[in-house]
């Protein structure tokens, strides 16, 4: 296989790729557009289109790995199943949030390796800002040019539980999950892979999961969550803070939905 290393210098390209994505997708934002729609009846806009061709063909352009986008996701298994390396994509996730004008989406790009996403770009165009992760190096947000670095925060003894939820879907499962934490807790609702940077900035303690995902949707915001200190595990419902939970894994079998996961530090 071609030889690979992510240096400081193609991370720093492959943020500028996700950031010229989302200009792509805000001169669309503030237009009529038209809303088409996908085999699985989810939406699908001309935003979409517009980010995913700029990614897929700006990281050709850049490095020899393979490309996984949400829009171009028919690559049979008997061929994904042979990469160790490669890029996922989700061109634009939140688009309910997109058709919406809520603000609440986000361009994604992550690297996975070996399974694991290891390195992720998060770019809200509609806020202008950007998390980036890398794995054993670190996380930060950038806002208008200016870096912060990011960390995930463990509740304190006594703390008001706060807990993501996802705007667009809910679930009564999640119910069950608030009970079993005990204390008082307090449901921040936001759409799209920004739940997970939520945990891993600070800003919330969990973020569990119990809705359909696929993987391009968490891969990117994965990384930076890992690479701020929280931890995404396999989430079982019955049992939501196991210690032996395994990981989140990619590329793992035929199908890209992934499983209930739980955001947590």
């Amino acid at each position: 296989m071609t030889s690979f290393e992510l240096t400081p210098d193609l991370a720093e390209k492959v943020k500028r790729i996700a950031v010229e994505a989302g200009d792509k997708i805000m001169e669309i934002y503030g237009q009529d557009f038209t809303i088409y729609d996908k085999p699985d009846s989810s939406p699908l806009t001309e935003a979409d289109l517009a980010a995913h061709h700029h990614i897929v063909d700006s990281l050709a352009a850049i490095s020899p790995l393979p490309i996984l986008s949400e829009e171009s996701a028919d690559i049979p298994w008997s061929v994904r199943k042979t990469w160790v390396r490669y890029w996922l994509v989700d061109p634009l996730d939140g688009t309910k949030e997109f058709i919406k004008k809520n603000g609440e989406f986000t361009v994604n790009i992550a690297l996975i390796e070996y399974g694991e996403p290891t390195f992720g770009v998060v770019h809200a165009p509609a806020i202008n800002k950007t998390y980036v992760g890398q794995v054993d190096v670190g996380a930060y947000s950038e806002v208008s040019g200016v870096k912060a670095a990011i960390k995930a925060s463990e509740r304190k003894a006594g703390e008001t539980w706060k807990i993501v939820g996802s705007r667009s879907h809910q679930s009564t499962e999640i119910n069950k999950i608030l009970d079993s934490l005990g204390g008082e807790n307090e449901l921040v609702a936001m759409g799209s892979s920004l739940k997970l940077c939520l945990v891993a900035s600070g800003e919330a303690h969990m973020y569990p999961r119990v809705g359909p995902t696929s993987e391009w949707d968490t891969a990117a915001a994965h990384a930076v969550a890992i690479a701020a200190g929280a931890k995404v595990t396999v989430l079982d419902v019955n049992n939501p803070f196991d210690k032996d939970a395994s990981p989140l894994r990619y590329n793992q079998k035929d199908s890209v939905l992934n499983p209930y996961f739980l955001v947590s530090c």
